[in-house]
Parts: structure tokens; sequence; C-alpha cells
């Protein structure tokens, strides 16, 4: 029994000293990885800001009738392409039609009244040459024949009256362009006071981009803007882009051509146009879209977006000290066009060591090996 017993504790000390063993090995730390960074860098950079925008013809004219009657021919159809000075409705109202024909025959009467006025006046004349009837005759028949030429032209005056009436019954399009809807169809009655008109014809040859931006961003616009005076930096001012509402960019640049001088009291902001070509007809009047407008950044420190994380709705990086430990740092960044980088316009100063991989995998403290890196090696990674 005794060496029974002994065999037990000799085997009870050797397991518990593996495990003690054991235990010192799961203790020993890994040695310090290796970490490339980036050294922080300021300088420029090109950055786009957006703003929304509704867009607008060239031109937008209300088709409105002069006169009551109703709707008898519509000679266009919604979307259709029409040109300066086409037909597009025809209105019926049979009074119009019948005071032209009572005034042509109300001039035809006075014309006829200029000319037996005119027969007296030659009839008489030659009688008072030969003194047979005293000159108060040949007055009395040229005053009558002036009366008649009056009257003449006041009937000739209602006849182009009821002329130009007539030709409200057709409208025609005064631009060339895109009709808009037809709220009114064939049979129904309109009028001059009509809420609704018959159609909109849009010219969108070119398309006008209207959008709002505050006040610093007006200020930010002239600084950057070449030039001495407002308008030689509206001129000078750089292409902008414009993107559709589907997601897509336009493919033609817009240029800036106004901005408003005074600030809207309501809303704070100014307002301000850019004018894209239209030569294929892609874009409408109605269309929303986004303007995208090159913001130049002065002095910002660029760094990948993969050097990033986020937590509670701050963005960090980590650096790394002089001890080669790490260490969470916030910062303020932009997003750049490009999708892959930040640019930093707070929380990093030049000469950072900017961790940019493996960051998942850090914690405060952590020591690395650094290793140094570009940011374009960065980027050309992705």
């Amino acid at each position: 029994m005794r060496n029974i017993a002994l065999s037990f504790f000799v085997v009870l000390g050797l397991l518990t000293s593996c495990s003690k063993s054991e235990n010192k090995d799961d203790k020993k730390e890994l040695p310090p990885q290796p970490y490339q960074y980036i050294v922080a860098k300021s300088g420029p950079a090109e950055n786009l800001t957006q703003y929304p925008a509704r867009l607008e013809g060239v031109e937008n004219v209300e088709i409105r009738p002069k006169i009551d009657g109703f709707v008898e021919r519509i000679y266009v159809d919604e979307g259709s392409q029409v040109k300066k000075g086409q037909l597009l409705f025809l209105i019926r109202n049979p009074q119009y039609e019948q005071s032209v024909l009572a005034a042509q025959a109300t001039v035809n009467s006075a014309r006829a009244q200029v000319a037996t006025a005119q027969m007296q006046v030659t009839k008489t004349k030659p009688l008072v040459d030969k003194k047979i009837i005293s000159a108060y005759e040949l007055q009395s028949a040229e005053l009558a024949l002036q009366s008649a030429k009056a009257a003449l032209a006041e009937t000739q005056a209602q006849l182009t009256n009821a002329q130009v009436n007539q030709g409200y019954t057709k409208l025609f399009s005064p631009v060339s362009g895109v009709v808009g809807t037809l709220p009114y169809k064939a049979g129904s009655y309109i009028s001059a006071s009509t809420a609704q008109p018959l159609t909109t014809v849009s010219n969108v040859s070119k398309i006008f981009a209207y959008f709002s931006i505050n006040e610093k961003q007006q200020l930010e616009f002239f600084k950057h803007a070449t030039g001495a005076t407002i308008q030689e930096k509206i001129k000078n001012s750089p292409l902008v882009d414009l993107v559709l509402s589907d997601g897509s960019k336009y493919d033609e640049k817009g240029k800036i051509e106004s901005i408003s001088g005074l600030v809207d009291p309501n809303t704070g902001s100014f307002s301000m146009r850019a004018t894209f070509p239209n030569s294929k007809g892609l874009l409408r009047s109605g269309y929303s879209a986004t303007v995208q407008m090159p913001n130049s950044l002065e002095d910002v420190i660029i760094i990948p977006q993969a050097a990033t994380y986020e937590m509670q709705g701050k963005v960090l990086v980590y650096l790394i000290g002089t001890d080669n430990k790490v260490k969470s740092t916030e910062i303020k960044v932009e997003s750049l066009p490009d999708g892959l980088t930040y640019a930093v316009t707070s929380g990093l100063k030049q000469g950072d060591k900017v961790v940019v991989e493996g960051i998942g995998l850090l914690k405060d403290d952590a020591q690395v090996v650094p290793k140094e890196t570009t940011l374009q090696n960065v980027i050309d990674r992705k």
C-alpha cells in the first residue's frame, strides 16, 4: 500500500508540474508584429461639394387662351417636340367668325359710301367752275367725302379687331421646345380666366440648374475663384458636374453663370445658376438633380480610409509613438471623390505616424514594429 500511495503522489506531482509549465507558456506574450504606417504630410487637395438642384429649361412658356370657347382640336401630344410658330390648338367659337363677316360687310358698305361721295365731288366741281352752282355745294360734297372716308377707316379698324380675335382661335407655339401636360381635352370649355394653362412649352436646348449655397460657402467660393470682380470670378469659376436622380453622372459639364446679389432672409442662402448643354434632349424641366462643384482644400492631410475606424460616431486612427506603442486618436475628416481617401481637417499634425493596416487587431498601448510605406502604395493595393 505504501508503494501504491507513493506512486500516486509522484504522478500527481508530475501532472501539477506540467500544468504549471503550460500556464507559464500561455502567459508568454507574442513578440511585437510589423505594421505599416505613413507619415502625415499636409498639402492641397480637391474635394467636391454637392448641392441639390432643380432643373428648368431656358424658356418655360405657358400657353393660355385669350378668348373663350371650346377646344376643337389639339395638334400635339404631351412630350412632343414643337418648333416656333407651330399650330398647337384650335378653339371653336362661331361668334368670332360672324364678327369678321359682319365687319367685312360694314367695310364694303363704307367703301360704297366713299365712292358715292367721291362721285358727288367729281360731279359738283365742274359746275362750280362754270359758276352754275355756288362753291358751298362743292365744300359740302368734299366734307361728305371726308366723313365717308373716316367712317371707312373706322369700319376697317373694326374688321382688323374682329380678325385679331378670330386669330386667337388658333394657338401657335411662341418658342421651340417640348410640350408639357395637356389638362384640357377636345371639347373642353376654356376662357382667358381658366386657372391652368392649356400646356407649357419648354425650350430645353440648354438647361438651367438652380441651387442654393449658404453665406460661408459663398465666401469660400469668392475666396478661391480668380478675378478682380464678382463677374470675373463667376466667369473663371471651375466647370461643375450634374448627378441625375438615378445616380448617374450627366456626360456634359456645366458652367456657373449667375449668383444672386442678396441673401434670402427666409433661408439665409444665395441662389446660384449653372447652365448645361442639352443637345440630346435628355434633361427636362422639373427634374431634380445634384450639382457637384470642385472645392479646393488647403493644408490638409490625406490618409487612406482603410486607416480609420469608427466608434460611437467618431472617426479614429492609431498613431505610433516614440516607444513604438500605438495610441488611438480622434480625427475630423472629409470624404474625397476617389472614395478611397479622407482629407483630415483636424486631429493630426505633420509628421504623425498613422498605422494603415491591421487596424481591427490593434489596441491602445500595443507595441508594434513600424514599417514605413507611402499613401500611394496603400491606394494601389485597393
